[in-house]
């Protein structure tokens, strides 16, 4: 036999062990329920992803480890909150048999990992990144989000706006498509409703220095300053409007902008900032009653923002799965679209089968000092909005 011959031979079984391993990880009776999980774990987001983890961690670990009778396996990547590794890193857990998709946290990252999941048909679970185009009437299939959307916090931010009679705001806007797109409908409804806009800047995603921004709005007529930033840039914000003492001239609030996370990174600088809230472990149901104890259990600590909301979505796709005894991912589909949660650890959330967007309650907080055993800084909830008040009709 010619060396040629023998190479083509290896070449041929290398793909059929290849072909062989691929048909394995996709079969209809897996040994595992696999979930790969794309987070932030570094960059300005990273300080979401852990408690992501964390969050979901618990919602297995309260069913056993199991569903349809098979151990679950969790393989977790970080994005870096960039799209491009979490393209990559979706398309490396797809192929190596991941059931469904969990993440990511950054709108872009998310839009971006929506695309593959569509193309390869595969569910994909959204619990916290917002921009209202991912659940959109015909967006995709396979994509499921269980938390809020930037719409409904931009309606929260703007009754703030009118309940505190504030007159002339100031908008400080991450450079970043999700949070321009939100800032336009706001500013274009506050001027409606007779706010006048004083100033706005678009500091890029990741910024370090925020001083000259401060300063314009410290020196400005303003009565307030919103920011439809999150993360490390609305902590980094908050931080140095605290070393001018800003808050003690301008009211500080934005959609999505504080919870024990970055109130904690802040420090007292940040009592007193108003926003919206996407889960927080005071809800007094049962069910959150459960999943804080628990939390507080594994980690010592109360579970964050970030951590309830991928506990909370996670617990109801997994429900929804062992429902429907059957490992076909279309029927999983179809159950979720039409599913409701009774017992969220946030209340009633129902999907919404036209846009498979979760409606839920909305929740307005803020920052006050905290009594033990709570952290020293957290969130108080004061309003709270039922869903016909913060979301719209949805259009098919």
């Amino acid at each position: 036999m010619t060396k040629g011959i023998l190479a083509a031979k290896h070449a041929t079984s290398a793909v059929i062990a290849a072909l062989f391993s691929i048909a394995n990880a996709h079969a209809a009776d897996p040994d595992t329920f696999y979930i790969g999980g794309v987070v932030s774990l570094s960059g300005t987001y990273g300080m979401f992803g852990d408690d992501m983890r964390k969050g979901v961690e618990i919602a297995i670990e309260q069913r056993g480890s199991k569903v349809l009778g098979k151990p679950i396996k969790v393989s977790w990547e970080d994005d870096e909150t960039k799209p491009q590794p979490a393209v990559q890193k979706t398309t490396r857990l797809i192929a190596d048999g991941a059931q469904m998709i969990f993440g990511a946290v950054s709108s872009s990252s998310t839009l971006a990992i929506m695309n593959i999941a569509k193309q390869r048909k595969v569910p994909h679970l959204v619990t916290i990144s917002a921009d209202d185009k991912i659940t959109v009437p015909g967006a995709s299939r396979y994509t499921f989000r269980t938390s809020n959307t930037l719409g409904m916090e931009q309606r929260m931010a703007l009754n703030y706006t009118k309940d505190q009679k504030l007159k002339r705001v100031y908008g400080v806007i991450a450079d970043y498509q999700a949070t321009r797109d939100s800032w336009e409908w706001y500013r274009k409804e506050a001027e409606k409703a007779g706010v006048q806009i004083v100033g706005a800047d678009f500091p890029p995603l990741g910024n370090r220095d925020f001083s000259t921004i401060v300063d314009k709005v410290a020196k400005s007529d303003a009565d307030s300053v919103v920011l439809f930033q999150t993360g490390s840039d609305a902590v980094t914000l908050v931080k140095q409007a605290g070393q001018v003492n800003l808050a003690k001239t301008k009211k500080i609030f934005g959609p999505v902008i504080a919870d024990e996370t970055m109130a904690a990174a802040v420090g007292p600088a940040s009592i007193g900032v108003n926003s919206g809230v996407r889960y927080h472990y005071t809800i007094d149901n049962p069910a959150n009653k459960k999943f804080v104890d628990a939390y507080r259990k594994k980690y010592n600590e109360f579970p964050s923002m970030a951590a309830g909301e991928a506990y909370d979505g996670m617990a109801w796709w997994l429900d929804v799965v062992e429902k429907t005894g059957t490992w076909d991912k279309e029927k999983w589909v179809d159950a979720m679209a039409s599913s409701v949660r009774e017992n969220s650890v946030e209340g009633r959330k129902e999907m919404r089968a036209c846009d498979h967007q979760a409606l839920q309650d909305g929740l307005w907080g803020e920052v006050v000092p905290g009594r033990d055993p709570n952290p020293a800084l957290m969130m108080k909830i004061v309003k709270v909005y039922p869903p016909n008040q913060i979301f719209e009709p949805c259009h098919n």
